[in-house]
């Protein structure tokens, strides 16, 4: 079954509208010139690293340590993460490099 171009420009409408919307709404909600109520400023601090958490162990989730490679693309590219990290402080460029060396790590040498 195919989408006829008028469902196909509703579809692709609809998700612009989506994704637009929840990019605005919390600049419409919580303007900056406004005092944020506590609960939102705590989750705002609380947030970030439970959900970089919530990542690390869904990422981990399938790891094996018991068959071959025993974890090991895994744990090499996270200490690498790590390490790039406490040097350089961005997120960006050591999540990058990790992932990388993760790939590498899995097409070629495992």
């Amino acid at each position: 079954m195919y989408l006829t171009p008028l469902e196909t420009f509703i579809t692709i409408l609809a998700v612009a509208l989506g994704a637009i919307i929840t990019r605005f709404l919390p600049f419409l909600l919580f303007p900056e010139n406004k005092e944020q109520h506590p609960i939102v400023t705590y989750l705002g601090q609380m947030l970030p690293p439970a959900m970089l958490g919530l990542l690390v162990v869904y990422s981990l989730k399938n790891v094996n340590p018991l068959v071959p490679a025993y974890g090991m693309p895994e744990l090499i590219s996270i200490m690498l993460i790590i390490a790039i990290h406490l040097w350089k402080r961005n997120v960006l460029l050591s999540i990058g490099i990790g992932t990388a060396l993760y790939m590498i790590l899995i097409q070629n040498v495992v």
